[in-house]
């Protein structure tokens, strides 16, 4: 008998990438429908001021426009709800689809434009005349709290969390380690910008929305709810997508909007973002400022750890509410022993675009801190930065480790994981000792050369479930359908790989069918690394109950056993031969067709985690800096086709060196952004990412779910602007002389003063 095929753990070529490359791929941008409206929005110019009129005639009066709404058109539509950690005290600073009373950021919609053009639209738009009388601006997150509304201040909430005695670890500490550092604000950036088009179709009393993605299934049952109607009478539907992050396919304004207009004008109504308004509209992400302190004995061991931070989210609370700062308070321990800890984490509103999640939230900025606190350990103590991780690292003796601390409502512990062997792999990798002997050789010659590491734990596999439907069609097709999306990372191949392996066919004979709700009833979506995760072993076991299901079939028309068959290339065949069948002819057999639904559940994450080692060349004279080699390690348990793993992780780096060395939004006093087209806002190129060494290990299976599985989404981001900044410190030879992201030529030229 022929041996069945695995393709779990090999780099077979993606499935979803023939329409892409074929130029049959469908954006937001290309999806239109007949007699379609045009949606265009107007927003403040100013940052924070009250909102005295809005002045629509001049808009109504130009040919071809339809209709102009402000805030008294939407004044029955809530305000956008939360989706993760959701604080009850947040509730409050919700933002609403369109703003009233006041405005508060520079891009906040006022009005909404409906015209038969983009063209008329636009026009339209420049007609509306908002008469706004501007408020003081707060800008500084750091700043003491002002007032949102009567009653409320711009402080909406403090996070605590801790174990240990935190006041005893320093009392007996033998020294303190004192830092203050800041991550600067920025964001996704995908290639595409943010677009919905609604459509209602009167004859089924069914609201469309194309252009979804990320976590379709909520959204719909959220803005139905918004629009007083029932969840299955609102439908979204997800197309090809150009970068999601974490900031594309939340509920945003327009969204609603969008939806609202067609309910109301019964045509289908476009709205697709230009770059200048993605750059002031959409989720910004990671602006924190931290003041920590290490209480340590003599040797550098971490006897506790106390840090406050501020975190700048903006305007108002938008539909991540606490997330990110939940998540920054919540990891910051990482991959080490700390027994007592107390974090602080100021929740702070500011006059500034909202924020969210973006790749790694809540990680960048502490690993950025934890790490940068560990070199200032090494430098206090006088070891090197290596050996002081090696003395504090979670020994896989320890392992599962539970943290004693709780995000995103499950409790906190290392499933499995073997830190100091991932450790010496990396550094081998990067030929550690032999790099030292050149970088010191370089040195003396004067070059500003050095290198760092950083190390750090993710999380994955967000519950608490997901959902998988699959179908052997009677024509021979086999198709998955899954309530996540599709956001790049390749969702399509790694499920039918999954998919294959349990249920004996080759993957190429599989089509997943994802982001549609009218396709299955529920779903959770993609971010938080989950996909891989829950949808993989939600996965195997459908196909696992597909695959009894047919060898019963196929034993009672065979007349033999279930037990003497298997399946080998999709046909159901006799161990040790014999005659044998397709599995479309099962199918056909069965009255309600070959089909099995299952669901994998799980009330706890799990932990992939990582090595960088980087090496940086300064120049002196123009601050610039370059990026010689790159090294990443990353165990994430079980790669289910590690090529697209390496394209997550070499992806994730760029988008890290981004916020470590180029991108950052900036206002002025008043709260103007300054950072509104790409030629303020920079970005990297492939000329500033450098060469790079991708290890993935499977050391540490995840003991959760049958396959071992870790996420791998946010492991190349997490903690490139801890390593680079240890870097560029040994290259000045400066132990704790880069305290601020990004590190911007006119940040180290002052360094360097």
């Amino acid at each position: 008998m022929t041996e069945r095929a695995k393709f779990v753990g090999r780099s077979v070529p993606r499935l979803e990438d023939r329409p892409l490359l074929t130029g049959k791929g469908m954006f937001a941008a290309d999806v239109s429908f007949p007699g379609q409206w045009i949606m265009r929005v107007i927003r403040s110019p100013v940052a924070h001021g009250t909102l005295k009129s809005v002045d629509v005639s001049a808009a109504l009066a130009l040919a071809g426009v339809h209709a102009v709404w402000t805030a008294a058109d939407v004044a029955h539509i809530p305000p956008i709800p939360f989706r993760l950690t959701g604080l009850k005290q947040l509730e409050p600073y919700r933002q609403r689809v369109l703003a009233s009373e006041k405005v508060r950021y520079v891009g906040e919609p006022v009005a909404v434009v409906f015209a038969e053009s983009q063209y008329v639209a636009e026009d339209a738009a420049d007609l509306v005349e908002l008469d706004i009388e501007p408020l003081p601006a707060l800008v500084e997150a750091t700043a003491e709290p002002g007032a949102f509304e009567p009653g409320l201040m711009t402080e909406p909430s403090v996070i605590w969390k801790g174990y240990g005695d935190i006041d005893a670890a320093f009392r007996d500490a033998h020294a303190v380690v004192s830092l203050e550092l800041s991550v600067g604000r920025h964001t996704g950036v995908p290639m595409e910008t943010r677009g919905a088009i609604a459509r209602y179709d009167e004859a089924r009393d069914v609201l469309e929305m194309h252009g979804a993605a990320k976590v379709p299934h909520w959204n719909r049952d959220t803005m139905a709810r918004m629009l007083g109607r029932d969840r299955d009478s609102m439908q979204l539907y997800e197309g090809h997508v150009g970068g999601g992050f974490g900031i594309r396919g939340e509920i945003y304004p327009e969204d609603v909007l969008a939806c609202a207009a067609a309910l109301k004008f019964k045509k289908p109504i476009k709205w697709i973002e230009d770059r200048r308004e993605h750059l002031i509209a959409a989720n910004h992400s990671r602006q924190q400022h931290h003041r920590i302190r290490a209480a340590i004995d003599a040797e550098g061991h971490i006897l506790g750890i106390d840090n406050e931070f501020f975190h700048d989210n903006g305007a108002y609370m938008r539909t991540h509410a606490a997330t990110v700062p939940d998540l920054a308070a919540a990891m910051l321990p990482g991959p080490y022993k700390v027994p007592a800890y107390r974090a602080t984490g100021h929740i702070r509103l500011t006059n500034k675009t909202p924020c969210g999640t973006y790749r790694a939230p809540g990680r960048y900025e502490s690993t950025f801190v934890r790490e940068r606190l560990l070199d200032a350990i090494a430098a206090k103590v006088g070891v090197d930065k290596v050996e002081i991780r090696r003395r504090n690292l979670i020994s896989t003796a320890a392992m599962p480790y539970a943290l004693g601390l709780e995000t995103l409502g499950t409790h906190i512990v290392y499933d499995s994981g073997d830190y100091s062997k991932l450790l010496d792999k990396a550094l081998a990798i990067a030929e550690w000792p032999k790099l030292q002997q050149e970088l010191k050789a370089r040195r003396a010659k004067g070059e500003k050369v050095g290198a760092g590491v950083a190390m750090f734990v993710e999380k994955s596999g967000l519950g608490p479930f997901d959902t998988v439907r699959i179908e052997v069609k009677p024509s021979g097709g086999i198709e998955v359908v899954t309530g996540n999306a599709s956001i790049g990372q390749g969702i399509e191949t790694v499920v039918a790989q999954i998919a294959a392996d349990a249920l004996g066919v080759d993957y190429q004979s599989i089509t997943v069918i994802h982001g549609q709700t009218d396709r299955i009833d529920r779903g959770m979506g993609a971010f938080a690394s989950r996909v891989t995760v829950m949808c993989g072993e939600a996965t195997r076991l459908a196909a696992t109950k597909l695959r009894d299901k047919a060898l019963d079939q196929a034993a009672l028309l065979m007349q033999t056993t279930a037990d003497t068959l298997d399946i080998v290339d999709g046909d159901v065949v006799r161990v040790g031969g014999g005659p044998s069948m397709a599995l479309s002819e099962v199918a056909r057999t069965l009255p309600d067709g070959l089909i099995a639904e299952d669901t994998f559940e799980s009330t706890h994450m799990v932990y992939p985690y990582g090595v960088h080692v980087a090496t940086v060349r300064v120049d002196t004279e123009t601050g610039g800096i370059a990026i010689e080699r790159y090294v990443m390690a990353y165990d994430i348990g079980k790669a289910v086709n590690p090529k697209l793993v390496e394209g997550q992780i070499a992806g994730g780096l760029a988008q890290g060196i981004g916020g470590a060395l180029l991108e950052e939004f900036l206002y002025d006093e008043s709260g103007e952004p300054l950072s509104v087209t790409f030629a303020d806002y920079l970005m990297p190129t492939a000329h500033e990412v450098p060469p790079s060494t991708i290890l993935i290990t499977e050391d540490a299976p995840s003991p959760l779910n049958t396959l071992g599985l870790k996420g791998a989404g946010e492991g190349g981001t997490n903690p490139v602007g801890a390593a680079l900044a240890s870097a560029i410190d040994d290259a000045l030879g400066r132990p704790g002389a880069i305290t601020v992201l990004p590190v911007t030529p006119q940040r180290l030229k002052a360094l360097l003063t």
